[in-house]
């Protein structure tokens, strides 16, 4: 979360990293540099190549002149982890698009098992404020523009005095800056509120003035997301909502696959009202049926219609389309009926006989709809019964959900120690309803996610 300069006083650590690649997670830093700031003067200085334990790429290399020969003998990044708390510990990061710095660090850390957390800056987002006007506001433009030397551009330590020297100009500008940050903050919310929301996923809960709960989600980032809603001026019922919100309650679930669950239940239980007036982007094609002039069901992709339920729904065309297969394989449907197979003969399937003919003339719609009607009755997983077991709310602590002759039973937490024990897991499971909805959740999940551990049984 962004936060305001209101006092000279403040500590701050100015931060730039150089890495392996982009994605935060799946690469590794290579070079850190913190500089300690009271707004105007560096107070003190950091910084250390870390050996990233991987192969770094020739791209990489031409770009920041890091190479594998520089970092071999550098120390690793969990024998700088200390050093790095205890040099940020009360302060606020400050990075010219913070966000990118401030991810590595936290998924280094959780890699550790460490939630590192601080309040976080952005000069990107300042500049644009107090600096308007400029054609770009990438570090070496800009500096280039304000006439900030930087004689080591990509490399951590030049980065990051080049980023303290406009930090110390943007300072100078407004020492009192208070309005950037939470600039769609509801006057009826308290800030103290979302400062206090973790960054961690699970569900979030917003209401109105009258204790009403408008709005329900899921995050990643809890305290990230509820920002997004306090800043989103893209509709006119996103402006609505966020003028609305006085407060806001959550629920840590531990893991995405658990978050995804509970919103879809508490969405369904509560209606607020400003989830029934979304329409959810997450899935945005369906599967729908409807009965020919001769009698037989047919299943058709399409673009998700307001007015229409679908049967299932997905996140593209191919995996509507890869599912569609998938049932007219599994249960013997016709390819041309389910719009898979061109012309108005009979279907390639019908041709191998694994298609009983309702293309051709050979089956009655009433034979042929009982298995289609099976298809839509419920979802099939690659096993009807078995358990997800998962991360939990703590490092003591695993989720585990349940399947059972392929309907969602619920989900739970228990002791990571009594995992081996499959006898008791049943306690810990809280009922929840089955639907489709929740069905397509888990399985579109499996597919695209790891778990710690599926279980048949």
């Amino acid at each position: 979360m962004d936060v305001p300069i209101n006092e000279c006083d403040q500590r701050f650590a100015v931060i730039d990293i150089e890495t392996t690649g982009l994605s935060a997670g799946k690469e590794k830093i290579t070079e850190i540099a913190i500089l300690l700031h009271d707004g105007r003067h560096i107070l003190n200085e950091f910084s250390s190549l870390i050996n990233p334990e991987r192969k770094i790429s020739y791209h990489i290399t031409q770009l920041t002149g890091i190479n594998d020969q520089m970092v071999s003998g550098a120390p690793k990044f969990y024998e700088l982890a200390r050093q790095i708390v205890e040099l940020t510990a009360d302060t606020t990061i400050v990075g010219h698009n913070v966000h990118f710095d401030y991810s590595f660090l936290k998924a280094e850390f959780l890699s550790l098992g460490f939630e590192f957390q601080r309040k976080t800056l952005d000069t990107v987002r300042l500049s644009r404020k107090l600096i308007p006007g400029q054609p770009s506001y990438s570090l070496g433009k800009l500096c280039n523009a304000l006439q900030i030397k930087n004689n080591a551009r990509h490399r951590a330590l030049g980065d990051a005095t080049a980023t303290a020297q406009l930090f110390a100009l943007l300072f100078s500008l407004d020492p009192h800056i208070d309005t950037l940050p939470t600039k769609g903050l509801s006057a009826l919310l308290n800030r103290s509120i979302v400062e206090k929301l973790p960054e961690k996923n699970g569900v979030y809960y917003l209401f109105n003035a009258e204790k009403k709960l408008i709005y329900i989600g899921k995050a990643n980032n809890i305290k990230a997301r509820v920002m997004q809603h306090l800043n989103n001026n893209s509709t006119r019922k996103a402006v609505e909502m966020k003028q609305n919100i006085a407060d806001v309650d959550f629920i840590h679930c531990g893991n995405e696959l658990i978050a995804l669950l509970l919103e879809s239940d508490e969405i369904k239980k509560h209606i607020p009202v400003f989830n029934s007036k979304q329409r959810r982007s997450v899935f945005n094609y369906g599967l729908y049926h409807y009965v020919d002039d001769e009698g037989f069901i047919r299943l058709k992709i399409h673009k998700v219609l307001d007015e229409l339920v679908p049967d299932y729904a997905y996140s593209s065309s191919l995996e509507a389309k890869e599912h569609l297969f998938f049932l007219t394989e599994q249960f013997n449907l016709c390819q041309r009926l389910n719009g898979l197979y061109p012309g108005n003969g009979g279907c390639f399937h019908s041709q191998i006989g694994q298609c009983k003919g309702a293309c051709c003339g050979q089956e009655l719609p009433e034979d042929y709809n009982l298995r289609v009607e099976e298809a839509l009755e419920r979802y099939h997983f690659e096993h009807e019964n078995f358990y997800i077991f998962d991360r939990g709310r703590s490092d003591d602590e695993l989720s585990v959900i349940k399947v059972e002759k392929g309907v969602y039973r619920g989900f739970g937490y228990m002791p990571a120690s009594e995992a081996e024990h499959l006898h008791e897991v049943d306690d810990y499971i809280q009922n929840y309803p089955d639907n489709r909805e929740v069905r397509q959740i888990i399985r579109t999940y499996l597919k695209k996610h790891k778990v710690l551990k599926l279980l048949p049984f």
